[in-house]
Order: C-alpha cells, then structure tokens, then sequence
C-alpha cells in the first residue's frame, strides 16, 4: 500500500510540476497568449510557481525512489510558497491588481504541497 501511495504521490507531483513549468513559462515569456489569457497576474507569484515547478520534478523523482530528501525539497517549495502567499497579501493590502483566483490557488498549492511535505514520514521505509 506504501508503494502504491508513494507512486500516486509522485505520479501527482510529476504531473503538476510539467503543468506549472508550462504555464509559468508561457506567463513570464509570452507564450501561446497565455499572459493575457491570465489577467491581472503577480509577477513574484509566477516566478514563485516556476521555481516551485523544478522542485516538484526533483521530489517526483525522489518519491520514486524513496529518497529521504524529498521532505527538505518540499520543506523548501512550502517555504517559498508561504514567503509568496505573505507577500500576495501586502500586495492586496497596498492596493496592488491581482486576480481572485490566485489567493484561492496560492491557498491550494501551499496546502498541497505541505502534505505532500509530509506523506514520506509515514510512507517511506525506515532505515536500521
């Protein structure tokens, strides 16, 4: 079942780390118009998610091999997204254009990748 736990998890964050590769990028380098498709984005949001993007690659890879590192790289994508979501908020507070969507995804993300953060506590094997 640990098996089967730690594969879906890398499954998912191989699959959401090439999603938010592509989308960022296509954001940040005016890609297929997806930048105007976006709106009223928040740069430091988008380069947030693209960096964010290659840890979740990276801890794909380490879920499937059941590497103990995976938990300070995604320690690290949960610091920075926090980092981030504080600074949406001043953001918003200063009087700064955002879209809706990105608090509710931004609150998304962060939660998502703290439990993926912590599923190799219980899934991956214990070393004698």
């Amino acid at each position: 079942m640990k098996k089967i736990i730690n594969y879906a998890s890398g499954t998912i964050l191989l699959v959401f780390g090439i999603l938010s590769l592509f989308l960022s990028t296509s954001v940040i380098f005016d890609l297929f118009g997806i930048r105007e498709m976006e709106g009223n984005y928040v740069p430091l949001i988008v380069w947030a998610n693209f960096i964010v993007s290659f840890l979740y690659i990276a801890a794909a890879y380490g879920y499937f091999m059941e590497k103990k590192w995976v938990v300070t790289l995604l320690g690290l994508a949960s610091a920075l997204f926090i980092v981030a979501f504080i600074y949406l908020i001043f953001h918003i507070n200063e009087g700064g254009i955002y879209e809706k969507k990105t608090v509710g995804a931004m609150v998304f993300r962060t939660f998502m990748t703290l439990t993926f953060t912590f599923i190799p506590y219980f899934t991956f094997k214990k070393k004698k």
